[in-house]
């Protein structure tokens, strides 16, 4: 293996290592861009498409939940238990009432849409997750976290999320590492520049996308939870326990809800209690118009009543209510949390187009669509300067590129990742899967190669 400075051993290192997860996780990063900007681009085609079940225009004074929730029962037969109510506050909205259903999926809830002026039914469909996301996006949702393909094809987004920071970080150390000290004007060049400028634009999105698509994962997610519980940086949870400690709290609760396998009730809870938690959140300081509340799912719990508006300024504190006497026993507010919590909970409304309305989501659009330009333009690049034949140079190998590295370069870079390997299982397990096919194609075309060679 010939030698060479440690500056070019470690621009080998990068390069090889940036060609293969643009080669093969290039395709998964292209469709979480694709399907994310789909996301983020159709609020307002689903505002539209669902204009009857999310809006009324009946003028006057809304009746009491407990009316509305009563309608809502008659049309479900009373046989599924009601997992929540979001009142329809503001003028010409409706009421949600949402129930849990055996034959939907997990995080999804039956929701019948009550206008609150009327009691007219206005809908009666699937809604899912803390968004309350309906059918249409509820489908790209899905394409985009598991390629419609349920847990398993959870894999492919978490490995975009573990490799794209690595790939925008690499791709900017390859860069310093081989850019050339004076303006080169030839075709090559020209194309690069075009994908170092995309590189450098789209860098700070890459790596806050990667960071809160970790969060959903199925493996990364949970180490992410961990860490943060440990650094005390988890979102404060109001303790509905009327009598004893508090219940461990579940880290993902934010971000999904496994109501199948919640108790039932002990008895149907009086309907107008509905009404007298809501007023008694309401004194205590609950005043968005984006409500959320939820009955105790026992005796011994008290009800929770959460400000859903994820818009900025964000309003998510919420409270505790003791059914019973109608009081407040416990709370939270947004201004108290830590700001680790703060900053998780601003980037996943960001990475949902949310945070900042409408410009949020031009700016989401921008950036998915321009991402997709800049990996078929590394596609390109690729194409237009691959060998006509497969090298058989050892040295263009993974392997053998690190072996290229100084004696500390290789402690370093191995101790990183092995650890990065076990933060993010899924990135390990395709680095060495990266190695394995690295090396199997160097063994095949060597063997060619010698077999050429005596013909």
């Amino acid at each position: 293996m010939t030698t060479c400075t440690p500056r070019a051993a470690w621009g080998n290192l990068l390069r090889r290592l940036h060609f293969y997860i643009g080669l093969f996780v290039g395709p998964f990063i292209f469709i979480a861009a694709l399907s994310g900007t789909l996301y983020v681009a159709t609020p307002q085609l689903e505002n539209a498409l669902y204009h009857h079940a999310l809006f009324s225009e009946s003028q006057g004074t809304a009746r009491p939940l407990a009316e509305q929730i009563a309608v809502a029962e008659k049309v479900t037969g009373g046989e599924l238990r009601l997992q929540a109510i979001r009142p329809g506050l503001t003028t010409g909205e409706t009421t949600r009432v949402m129930y849990i259903d055996p034959a939907l999926n997990a995080s999804e809830n039956r929701a019948i849409f009550i206008d609150p002026v009327s009691l007219e039914v206005r809908g009666d469909m699937t809604v899912y997750g803390t968004s309350g996301i309906l059918p249409l996006r509820q489908k790209i949702d899905y394409l985009h976290r598991s390629l419609l393909l349920g847990d398993v094809g959870r894999i492919y987004s978490e490995l975009a999320a573990s490799w794209m920071w690595i790939a925008a970080l690499g791709g900017i150390a390859l860069w310093f590492y081989t850019r050339p000290k004076r303006r080169i004007n030839n075709r090559f060049q020209n194309r690069r520049r075009l994908h170092v400028s995309l590189g450098w634009s789209l860098l700070l999105g890459m790596l806050l996308f990667s960071a809160t698509g970790l969060t959903w994962s199925q493996w990364a997610g949970g180490n992410v939870d961990k860490l943060r519980a440990e650094m005390h940086w988890l979102t404060p949870q109001v303790n509905t326990q009327l009598h004893g400690p508090a219940e461990a709290v579940d880290p993902h609760a934010e971000h999904h809800g496994h109501h199948m396998t919640m108790p039932m009730p002990e008895m149907k809870p009086d309907l107008a209690l509905y009404d007298g938690v809501l007023r008694a959140a309401n004194a205590a300081g609950i005043d968005a118009t984006k409500l959320e509340i939820r009955p105790a799912k026992r005796a011994s719990q008290a009800w929770t009543v959460t400000e859903i508006d994820r818009g900025w300024p964000t309003q998510v504190d919420a409270v505790a209510v003791d059914p019973a006497t109608l009081t407040v026993v416990d709370r939270t507010r947004f201004a108290d949390y830590p700001l680790m919590a703060k900053l998780t909970r601003w980037g996943v409304d960001f990475h949902m187009g949310v945070l900042f309305g409408l410009p949020n989501q031009l700016v989401l659009i921008a950036f998915g669509l321009a991402l997709c330009v800049m990996i078929v333009w590394g596609y390109r690049m690729w194409w237009m300067r691959r060998p006509r034949q497969t090298a058989t140079d050892p040295a263009q190998t993974l392997y053998q590129s690190w072996l290229a590295l100084p004696l500390g370069g290789r402690v370093v870079s191995l101790a990183v990742s092995v650890a990065l390997g076990l933060m993010m299982p899924v990135m390990g397990c395709s680095l060495a899967l990266f190695v394995v096919i690295d090396w199997l194609r160097w063994r095949a075309a060597s063997r060619l190669s010698l077999a050429k060679s005596t013909d």
